[in-house]
């Protein structure tokens, strides 16, 4: 199995790449800029004819949720373009894509997780780019699963914990927002899934019932102020400050664009369908910690 990975320095594509580093059955391929640009569509092309992928995992995307407020064209660009372009090319070599979007296409008004078969409303330009991603891709290539993932985080890169955990060494106390539901997602899990999900078509072929959406998230949910709460409570286990985590209201903290208030992922395909589950969130954020404090 010949894996390709779209991407070099988010949170899953450098959790690929540790993947890769003790993998014995997936040769992987990383393509990224200024070799590879999603706005370059025949870079793309090149570099899937030189490595030759029997899967194209692309979680390569345009993530700055409030920027993206004020830089629409750049957003879409990258998101439904460069999506689409990924796509494309694979389905040109007859190769199935990967494609990774968000918990932001919904409008975060519903009271339970969302499931694949709820209906979206993006809220923002983050949201609706990564939608239209979504059905570009189902366009261009029929062979595609769409893994749609929630408040990711990781040792390395711009996420939540590592926010907090600058944070805790700053100030003697946090506020943080009290009133928006998620599920923290370790972007190694996700890394480790896309593996188990490569590995399962290189053993029995593609299989109909993988295309199309499925979600991957955490199996635990919090508010940001819960997952803060449990980040300080960890981290100061580990030798960390313990300062207090004060709950205020998403009115208290306003953001360019409008983040939904309930962002939580049913992962109950993701079972069904391929057999997995991620682990739960006290010992994906512990290895989090260990890795971000042991030094």
């Amino acid at each position: 199995m010949r894996l390709f990975v779209i991407g070099g320095e988010g949170q899953v594509a450098r959790s690929l790449r540790e993947v890769a580093s003790r993998s014995d059955n997936i040769v992987f391929g990383f393509g990224a800029r200024p070799d590879l640009d999603l706005l370059r569509p025949a870079s793309i092309a090149k570099a899937l004819a030189d490595f030759r992928p029997d899967l194209v995992v692309n979680p390569a995307a345009y993530t700055a949720v409030d920027k993206a407020e004020s830089e629409p064209d750049q957003a879409f660009a990258l998101n439904r373009d460069g999506a689409r372009a990924v796509a494309a090319a694979a389905a040109d070599r007859g190769v199935p894509v990967i494609h990774l979007s968000t918990d932001y296409v919904f409008d975060g008004k519903k009271k339970q997780p969302y499931s694949e078969a709820d209906s979206v409303g993006p809220q923002g330009v983050y949201g609706r780019s990564k939608l239209e991603g979504e059905l570009a891709v189902a366009e261009a290539n029929p062979r595609h699963i769409v893994l749609r993932t929630s408040w990711v985080y990781a040792p390395f890169g711009g996420n939540f914990v590592r926010t907090m955990l600058r944070l805790m060494a700053e100030r003697d106390r946090l506020r943080v927002v009290d009133d928006q539901l998620g599920c923290p997602t370790y972007a190694p899990d996700i890394a480790w899934a896309i593996a188990e999900i490569a590995q399962r078509w290189a053993d029995s072929d593609w299989d109909s019932k993988y295309t199309g959406v499925t979600h991957i998230a955490g199996p635990d949910i919090r508010t940001w102020c819960g997952f803060a709460r449990e980040i300080v409570q960890r981290a100061g286990e580990r030798g960390g400050r313990l300062i207090p985590v004060d709950p205020i209201s998403t009115s208290d903290y306003p953001t360019p664009a409008t983040r939904p208030a309930n962002s939580c992922l049913s992962s109950e395909r993701l079972e069904a369908i391929f057999g997995l589950r991620l682990p739960p969130l006290a010992s994906s954020l512990s290895d989090c910690l260990d890795r971000l404090l042991r030094h």
